[in-house]
C-alpha cells in the first residue's frame, strides 16, 4: 500500500503547476548514479508503471524522490586510516601526527568513496491541489527536508510549510485521554505513548493493549504527556498521531490481511486503483483530523 506515513505540508497559496508543468520541471532533476567522489545523488524517478514522473487524476497528483547513497561507514574509514598510520609510522620511525593523520583520513576517504556500494530508497510525494495539501510519505522530518529542499531546487522556489492548528496535537490528545473520546469520526485506539516532560523523560508505552483511562490521567497529572496516540477514522482507517502532527502506521481496516492483496490483476490497474483508495480515503481523514485538532 501507498503511504504508510504522512507528513503535512500546506502548499503554497499561489500553487498553480499543472501536471505537465510539473512533468517539465521534474524533468530537468533525474536521478542520476553518485559520482566517483559524491556520497549521494537526488533525483525525481517514475512513480508509477507509465512512462512519466507525474501521475495525475483530477486534481491529485504523484510524483516520486529517488536518492542514491554510498554505504561507507565512518568507522571503516577511521579503520583503514588507522591501518595505514601504523605502516608510516613504522617507515618514517617516528609516531604519525594530528595533520598527518588528517591527510590520511581524507586520502582513505577518496580511495573508499569510489568503490562503495550504493543503495537507493523512494519517497512518494502526494499533491492534493483540492485541498492545498502536500504529503510526504515519512516517518521523521528529516526525509520530509529532503523532499523540500528537492523541490525548491528544482522549481526554484517552493514555499511549503507545516500546519498551524488552533491547539497543538499534544495538548488535543491529553484533552482526549482526559474525556475518554475524540471530537468527530475518530475513536482511540490500543496505542499510546507518554513522555515525561522533565529531565527525567521517562517513557510508558501501551501497543496493541487496552490502557485504563484513569490510570493515563493519573500519569498525566504527574507530568506525563502523549506524544503517540492510536486512532481510528469512521472505522475505516487506523494510524498513530504524533506529537509533531505526523500520521503513522497508516493502515485501510479490513484490507491488510487479505491473502490475495497485489497478487492478482493488471499492475497499472492495480496502482490506480490504490492510488484512488488513498486520495480519497485519507484526503478526507486529514479533513476531518484538521477540525478536531481545532476546536475550541
Amino acid at each position: 500500500m501507498l503511504f504508510r506515513n504522512l507528513l503535512l505540508m500546506k502548499l503554497p497559496t499561489d500553487w498553480a503547476l499543472s501536471p505537465i508543468d510539473l512533468e517539465e520541471k521534474l524533468i530537468t532533476r533525474p536521478l542520476r548514479p553518485c559520482g566517483h567522489f559524491e556520497m549521494w545523488s537526488r533525483g525525481w524517478v517514475k512513480p508509477a508503471h507509465e512512462d512519466r514522473l507525474v501521475y495525475a487524476t483530477a486534481d491529485q497528483h504523484l510524483i516520486t524522490l529517488g536518492v542514491e547513497q554510498k554505504l561507507l561507514p565512518a568507522s571503516l574509514i577511521r579503520q583503514v586510516a588507522l591501518e595505514k598510520a601504523a605502516e608510516l609510522a613504522a617507515e618514517q620511525g617516528f609516531a604519525v601526527g594530528r595533520k598527518q593523520m588528517r591527510d590520511l583520513q581524507r586520502q582513505v576517504g577518496d580511495e573508499l568513496r569510489g568503490r562503495a556500494l550504493c543503495r537507493r530508497r523512494q519517497t512518494p510525494v502526494w499533491f492534493d491541489t483540492q485541498r492545498g495539501w502536500l504529503f510526504i510519505d515519512s516517518a521523521g522530518a528529516a526525509r520530509g527536508d529532503e523532499v523540500v529542499e528537492t523541490l525548491r531546487d528544482t522549481l526554484g522556489t517552493f514555499a511549503a510549510v507545516p500546519p498551524d492548528t488552533e491547539r497543538s496535537p499534544q495538548s488535543c490528545m491529553s484533552r482526549w485521554l482526559a474525556q475518554n473520546q475524540v471530537p468527530g469520526p475518530f475513536t482511540l485506539d490500543d496505542e499510546l505513548e507518554l513522555k515525561g516532560q522533565d529531565k527525567s523523560k521517562a517513557v510508558l508505552r501501551w501497543s496493541r493493549h487496552p490502557f485504563d483511562t484513569e490510570e493515563i490521567k493519573a500519569h498525566m497529572a504527574e507530568g506525563l504527556a502523549p506524544t503517540r496516540l492510536g486512532l481510528t477514522w469512521r472505522d475505516r482507517v487506523s494510524f498513530v498521531l504524533t506529537d509533531k502532527l505526523q500520521i503513522k502506521r497508516i493502515q485501510f481496516v479490513g484490507l491488510e490481511d487479505s491473502p490475495d492483496d497485489g497478487q492478482q490483476g493488471d499492475p497499472a490497474e492495480r496502482f490506480a486503483a490504490e492510488f484512488l483508495l488513498l486520495t480519497g480515503e485519507l484526503g478526507l481523514l486529514v479533513t476531518d483530523l484538521m477540525v478536531a485538532l481545532n476546536e475550541p
